[in-house]
């Protein structure tokens, strides 16, 4: 852990003006006061965002959505995103559509998969995003799982569609046309949503109606379906105001598609709910487009990943200094820990600190994050939301002293905990130990409260007497080395004889470093001066790349099955 404190960047202006006090005297009722269904169990997200505010005589006119790809920008205010949410709602309910059924968005980033979400979540439509890239496999476990009605699609993605399931759905709707016509039950809907009533009311149901479903990480069984409800909204709310720090002038861009939960949740629901604009990118990544697009749309607060500050670091110094980014005032990260290297770099180079956080697809909201109004620790993920009661767990599940390696874990309770895995609740209780929501995740926490991740529970390395380490310690040593860009750990088993896990490191190299085996030397003897003598890696490999899914997390369990000579998968089809 890294002893060196940043100060809190807005300790005067940040919504979260005092967090210690706040934490002390928080109750979410506090926040679920704010809604019109407080008071009642029956609510809609919907009524809550985008009805509410195009509502308001003076925000009905502000941009909710603004899309920009390379055939141009297209703007819609809540007045406009109102209308477009209910005539798409009187869409699907013309294909039949009624509250319980369940709907496929397999769509690149578009203004039609955020109509089509907000009409979904209006008439209590489950909806579930995937990813564009996403293979034939990956459709067939979807499908099989949650039955759609239909699959809302581009004819360009038809053919991935697994013919087996097709027969089990009753539309696939095509945003545009001509239709490929691999299938019978293809359908343009181009111009329809346009000829449709513009008016759904957002009628309140259970908060435990489902919202969306999310597919996340399948790394020993098949990917999990995490439903989620509209009760969230209380903790996106809150979540939001605090981490993100919304003004009444914000532009976020949350730059992550919406299957990956953080592109649902904080690219759409987040800021409608608090009133704000969302924009959102369509086409590929380049250092110049991210540059381009903070510039031309004056986004104030951006949410990306280490993966995106990265590539931009190793786009060059000298890149950001041809763009305007004056108008960033806040950056947040999330999906992998934010090394102290992309901190600082990211910190001088951009001219904006960027803030780390920690949350999960089980659990629908940020849960521990680094504030505008508290210091930030370079390489700590920050310290528990209000509300939320994080410690770290021995192996029976009692809480640990501070300064402890052990399972992260949070108590129960906060509006944003997933409600089910979709058809296996026994994978669902599994979550849940001794009072606690285990997350499988290795943390430490430090004396003041910060939080600092450490790898997944099945990365634990074995040092010398009972020490367990996790590898990320050992990641973070490596990457200090001059020639070393990024680096992964595993273990091998156990040493013979020494009961010590055999370790090995994988390395890519900085630009202008060949490799060679004094550099492997070199870099071990560095390794071995800064760590313990118990921590030894006995092997360190060289490779152009490492294995990570689309938003930048390691997959050493890839690394793992290269090690047994296992197949590892497309690695950038992979989700988090």
């Amino acid at each position: 852990m890294i002893k060196a404190r940043i100060p809190a960047t807005a300790p005067d202006t940040a919504n979260l003006a005092d967090y210690d006090q706040t934490r002390k005297n928080f109750s979410w009722k506090d926040v679920e006061a704010e809604f019109s269904w407080s008071g009642s169990t029956e609510m809609n997200i919907i009524a809550e965002s985008l009805d509410k505010w195009a509502a308001d005589p003076d925000r009905a006119g502000h941009p909710a959505l603004s899309f920009e790809s390379f055939e141009g920008r297209q703007t819609y205010t809540f007045a406009q995103m109102r209308r477009k949410s209910a005539q798409w709602a009187n869409l699907l309910a013309r294909y039949g559509f009624v509250k319980g059924d369940r709907l496929l968005l397999f769509l690149p980033p578009c203004p039609e998969t955020y109509f089509a979400m907000t009409a979904a979540a209006r008439m209590g439509v489950m909806f579930c995003p995937v990813f564009a890239s996403s293979n034939f496999y990956e459709l067939e476990i979807r499908l099989e799982n949650i039955s759609p009605r239909a699959i809302l699609t581009h004819p360009d993605l038809v053919e991935k569609i697994p013919f087996d399931f097709v027969a089990h759905l009753q539309h696939i709707l095509l945003v545009c046309g001509p239709a490929p016509n691999v299938f019978d039950i293809e359908q343009v809907i181009a111009g329809q949503a346009e000829e449709m009533p513009d008016d759904y009311p957002a009628a309140p149901f259970s908060g435990k109606t489902p919202l969306y479903l999310i597919y996340t990480s399948g790394s020993t069984r098949p990917p999990k379906g995490i439903v989620h409800t509209h009760t969230d909204m209380t903790g996106i709310l809150a979540s939001a105001r605090w981490v993100l720090d919304f003004k009444p002038d914000t532009v976020l861009w949350t730059d992550a598609d919406p299957a990956w939960v953080t592109g649902t949740v904080y690219g759409a629901f987040a800021p409608w709910l608090c009133g704000v604009t969302s924009f959102v990118m369509g086409g590929h990544f380049t250092a110049a487009n991210w540059y381009r697009a903070l510039e031309t749309n004056r986004v104030t607060t951006w949410y990306t990943t280490p993966r995106v500050l990265r590539d931009l670091m190793e786009a060059g110094d000298d890149l950001p200094t041809r763009y305007d980014l004056s108008a960033l005032r806040h950056i947040c990260s999330v999906g992998a820990p934010l090394l102290p290297e992309l901190f600082y770099w990211t910190r001088d180079k951009l001219h904006c600190t960027p803030h780390d956080n920690w949350w999960m697809t089980e659990t629908g909201m940020i849960c521990i994050a680094n504030f505008p109004s508290t210091d930030i620790k370079p390489g700590s993920m920050g310290k528990p939301l209000p509300g939320i009661e994080a410690a770290v767990l021995d192996e029976n599940g009692a809480p640990l002293p501070p300064l402890s390696l052990g399972e992260l874990a949070l108590k129960p309770g906060w509006p944003g905990l997933m409600s089910e895995i979709w058809q296996d609740p026994d994978r669902f209780h599994r979550y849940f130990r001794n009072g606690w929501f285990v997350t499988g995740d290795i943390a430490v926490a430090d004396e003041e409260g910060y939080f600092y991740h450490q790898g997944r529970n099945d990365d634990l390395l074995k040092a010398g007497g009972d020490k367990v380490i996790g590898p990320f310690e050992i990641e973070q040593v490596l990457s200090m080395h001059p020639a070393v860009a990024e680096a992964a750990v595993i273990s091998k088993g156990k040493e013979p004889g020494k009961g010590v896990s055999y370790l090995k490191a994988y390395v890519t190299l900085k630009k202008g470093y060949t490799a060679s085996n004094r550099l492997n030397y070199e870099i071990r003897a560095f390794l071995k001066g800064n760590l313990s003598a118990d921590l030894l890696v006995q092997e360190l490999v060289f490779v152009e790349t490492l294995p990570k899914t689309r938003t930048g997390k390691l997959l050493r369990r890839v690394l793992r099955a290269w090690e047994l000579g296992l197949p590892g998968g497309d690695t950038m089809r992979m989700q988090d």
